[in-house]
């Protein structure tokens, strides 16, 4: 099967050609149609909590949430993605992982659009502001022994770790991680420039949407979120939803950390819901807003989690930053492939997996709007 595209990073028009799920060939058009959709290697999220009413950390995660939450992103443009669980009891973390792992592998629709999980949790800050929309009573200090009945209920297939590096035991537990090959990123921390430094030195190499799951007030500097901006040892996540960092402060963000800028959505089950109060674990009671900002009822000024997708993401990012958009798919793409130590899952080349993604983009309204969403060589969705 062949398909047409205007490829993001050249401007070029190509054909590109599939067999078996792969990328066979690609060839430049000697005429350009003029109508073609923009086309790039399949957007990657790192972290995904639920979307359209799936949730991936109910307290029985089933293989309906999963696909249900898979096929949503399809339609939005996401080909490849980490389904994120976060703090909870024992019991509720091991289900959610062991769901995921039998989804995958079960062969179902979409499985191979899971190219990891990522465990947000519990091994995070208790503090207020710091945890976020984290239940405090399960937040606990890092345990190898735990982590490896995560990983067994998991298959093997936890291959990022959110953590707060402050906590007692991290730094050996970063080691053990990073000889194992997991990517450990810091996030819902108040952990000192030296904690910080010291987790870095152990392996930890990204930042989890940096400049959130923070305190609401904090000393003008030093502090974390300036300690994790200036390491230029460190990758960093944002949600450009406009909600969780301002437009200025995601702007200023993105200048410091300029190629290691990673998109992520943190969507949650809300996102793609009608305005209202809702019910849930992360953070309890949340409210939806019209304008997509989805906060705890009791504690208004924190956040629980995103209501918005990737597509939403990259609008955001190159209307509110400096970023081309160009760019803007660079860090839902290569980059996100990079820290995962898979640089072939970003890339729309020869023998990559056919993964990709065409869509078109709205100057006037910086506005995107999906075509399709390729994977293992297979339409997703379709023209719509």
């Amino acid at each position: 099967m062949d398909y047409q595209g205007r490829r993001i990073d050249t401007g070029e028009p190509v054909e590109i050609e599939v067999q078996d799920g792969v990328i066979t060939a690609i060839h430049k058009l000697t005429e350009d149609p003029g109508h073609l959709p923009w086309v790039s290697s399949g957007w990657i999220d790192l972290q995904v909590n639920g979307l359209a009413g799936y949730d991936l950390n109910s307290e029985r995660v089933t293989s309906a949430d999963i696909e249900g939450v898979t096929r949503a992103l399809h339609a939005r443009g996401v080909a490849a993605y980490l389904p994120t669980v976060i703090t909870g009891s024992d019991d509720r973390i091991k289900q959610g992982l062991r769901a995921l792992a039998d989804y995958c592998n079960s062969g179902a629709y979409g499985a191979s659009s899971i190219i990891g999980l990522h465990l947000e949790g519990p091994y995070l800050s208790s503090e207020d502001g710091c945890r976020g929309a984290h239940d405090r009573a399960y937040t606990r200090n890092p345990d190898w022994e735990e982590f490896q009945r995560f990983q067994e209920a998991a298959d093997g297939r936890i291959i990022m770790v959110t953590l707060a590096p402050e906590r007692p035991g991290s730094l050996p537990f970063i080691e053990k991680l990073a000889e194992a090959g997991v990517v450990v990123a810091i996030g819902h921390t108040m952990a000192t420039g030296e904690q910080l430094d010291a987790a870095i030195r152990a392996g930890a190499t990204l930042s989890t949407h940096l400049g959130n799951g923070s305190q609401p007030h904090l000393p003008r500097h030093p502090n974390y979120i300036w300690d994790q901006l200036a390491d230029d040892r460190l990758w960093a996540t944002f949600i450009p939803d406009g909600h969780h960092l301002a437009p200025h402060v995601l702007k200023a963000m993105q200048r410091i950390k300029r190629e290691k800028t990673i998109l992520v959505s943190d969507c949650v089950k809300f996102g793609g819901m009608p305005p209202g109060r809702y019910h849930s674990l992360i953070g309890s009671h949340v409210e939806l807003e019209a304008n997509g900002r989805l906060s705890m009822v009791e504690h208004p000024a924190i956040l629980a989690g995103s209501a918005s997708t990737l597509d939403m993401g990259i609008a955001g990012a190159v209307a509110y930053t400096d970023m081309s958009l160009a760019e803007a798919i660079e860090a839902v793409t290569i980059r996100p492939a990079q820290v995962l130590g898979r640089p072939l899952l970003g890339m729309l080349e020869t023998g990559a997996q056919a993964s990709f993604t065409p869509f078109t983009w709205e100057e006037a309204s910086a506005s995107i709007r999906v075509v399709d969403t390729i994977t293992d060589g297979m339409s997703r969705f379709g023209p719509r």
